[in-house]
C-alpha cells in the first residue's frame, strides 16, 4: 500500500464487563438461541447446550451477535467477527483492577478463552448472510 492509499478496513475492539444478575434466566435465554438455530448440527447443539448449562460466560457467548452492534452503522459492512467470555473476578474499586491488563498487541489469541467457528462463536458475514 502507498502513502496515497488508505485501508478500507477498520479493527474495532470493545470490552465489556457485565454483571450477571440472573444465571438461570442467562441459561434459559441461551438454550432457547441454541435450540432456534436451525443451521447448528445436532451434534454441535448436544455440545452447546452441555457448555451453556455449565457456565455463565459460554452462555453469554451464544446471546451475543457482533453484526447487532454495527448492523445499523451506515456506510459499513461486517465483513470479520471473533469474541470470547470468561468468569472474571472484578472488583471496580480495586486500584490495581486494570482492564487491558490481558490484551494482547500482537492481535493472536492464547486460544484459551477464543470461540471459534465449531462453536458459532466467530463469522465471516457478507452482504447477504444475515438477511437469508
Amino acid at each position: 500500500m502507498t502513502g496515497d492509499e488508505t485501508s478500507r478496513f477498520v479493527r474495532l475492539r470493545v470490552e465489556m464487563v457485565v454483571e450477571v444478575e440472573d444465571a438461570e434466566q442467562l441459561t434459559g435465554a441461551a438454550l432457547a438461541r441454541v435450540a432456534e438455530d436451525e443451521r447448528m448440527p445436532a451434534e454441535e447443539r448436544a455440545h452447546a447446550e452441555s457448555v451453556v448449562k455449565e457456565d455463565g460466560a459460554e452462555a453469554l457467548a451464544y446471546l451475543v451477535d457482533p453484526f447487532d452492534l454495527v448492523s445499523d452503522v451506515p456506510g459499513i459492512e461486517l465483513t470479520q467477527a471473533s469474541w470470547s467470555s470468561e468468569m472474571i473476578d472484578y472488583d471496580p474499586d480495586a486500584p490495581d483492577w486494570d482492564p487491558d491488563e490481558d490484551d494482547d498487541d500482537d492481535g493472536e489469541s492464547d486460544g484459551d478463552d477464543e470461540h471459534d467457528a465449531e462453536y458459532g462463536h466467530e463469522a465471516m458475514y457478507g452482504r447477504d448472510d444475515r438477511l437469508a
